[in-house]
C-alpha cells in the first residue's frame, strides 16, 4: 500500500519513548547502512546518541500505520537547535568541525540542523517533503533568520569526491559574511579542480539529494571540508539566509505562522 499524507504526523519528541524511536532511526542509517560510529552509540540497543541529544529539539515523522508500542514508527528525524539553547551546551554540534564566527557575530536569530534521515522505505517520497515543512512551522515559530548545519558525502577518500567538491566551492560559496570555515587543525580545501574542468553533470549526480535540495533553496556551503572518519562521511557546512530567498522558496518552504 502506498502511505499518504493522512498516514504520517509530523511533531517535535515527546518523552523517551519517542527520542529512542529516533535514536533508533538513526543507529539504522548512520550506523547500519553508512558505517559510522562514535563514543555513545549503543550496538547492543541499536541507539545512535550523542552529548547534544539533551538539548535539541527532535522534529520526527511518525507512520501512523506502524505499532506505537514498539520503537520503529519513526521513519524520519531531523535534530534542531537554536542560538538560545546552544547558549546552553556552550557550542553549537557544528563547532566540533567549524569555525562558525561569522554566523555567531552575524547579530541574527540562528537554528543548527542536524542528523536528518528518512527510512530507506520511505525515501523519494513526500517524507522529506513533510519534514522540510515541520522545520518551516518551526522556523516561523521562532523567528528564525539563518539555518546552517553539516551535511555529508558518503565516504572519506576526498579525490573520489574532487568533482563535487569542487563544484559547491566554486559555484556555492556562501557570502563572507555568512562564510564558516572548517576548523584550521582539520581544514580539506573543497578547490580541487578548476571549475572549467569539472563535469557539472557527473558532479551534480555525486551530490546527495539534501544538499541538492538547500542549494535549490539558494543554500551556500563554507569553506573546506571536514573529513569524519569515525562516521565515514565527508562534510560540508550549509547555510541558509531566510531574507535571501525568494518568494516561491518562501511560499513553499517557510510558511507563515498561523495567527
Amino acid at each position: 500500500m502506498i502511505p499518504t499524507e493522512s498516514h504520517f504526523e509530523i511533531r517535535i519528541a515527546q518523552g523517551e519513548q519517542d527520542l529512542r524511536a529516533a535514536q533508533r532511526l538513526r543507529y539504522q542509517v548512520f550506523v547500519q547502512e553508512l558505517g559510522g560510529d562514535g563514543p555513545l552509540v549503543d550496538h547492543k540497543e541499536r541507539f545512535e546518541l550523542d552529548e547534544f541529544d539533551p538539548y535539541f529539539d527532535h522534529l520526527i515523522l511518525v507512520d501512523k500505520t506502524r505499532d506505537a508500542s514498539g520503537l520503529e514508527y519513526v521513519v524520519g528525524v531531523y535534530r534542531m537547535l537554536t542560538g538560545a539553547a546552544a547558549q546552553k551546551t556552550g557550542r553549537f554540534y557544528s563547532e566540533g568541525e567549524y569555525d562558525l564566527a561569522a554566523l555567531r557575530g552575524c547579530g541574527r536569530s540562528l537554528l543548527e540542523l542536524g542528523r536528518s534521515c528518512v527510512h530507506p522505505d520511505f525515501r523519494g517520497g513526500m517524507a522529506l517533503h513533510l519534514l522540510w515543512n515541520g522545520v518551516a512551522d518551526y522556523v516561523a515559530k521562532h523567528r528564525i533568520e539563518v539555518l546552517f548545519g553539516v551535511a555529508s558525502f558518503h565516504g572519506t577518500d576526498v579525490q573520489k569526491l574532487a568533482g563535487p567538491l569542487s563544484y559547491l566551492h566554486h559555484h556555492h560559496l556562501a557570502p563572507p559574511d555568512l562564510r564558516v570555515s572548517t576548523r584550521r587543525d582539520s581544514y580539506q580545501s573543497m578547490n580541487l579542480q578548476s571549475a572549467a574542468s569539472i563535469d557539472r553533470g557527473q558532479a551534480m549526480r555525486a551530490i546527495p539529494g539534501l544538499i541538492k535540495a538547500y542549494l535549490r533553496l539558494g543554500g551556500f556551503v563554507g569553506d573546506g571540508a571536514f573529513v569524519d572518519h569515525a562516521f565515514n562521511t565527508t562534510d560540508v557546512c550549509l547555510v541558509l539566509d531566510t531574507a535571501r530567498l525568494s518568494a516561491r522558496q518562501r511560499a513553499q518552504y517557510v510558511r507563515a505562522e498561523a495567527s
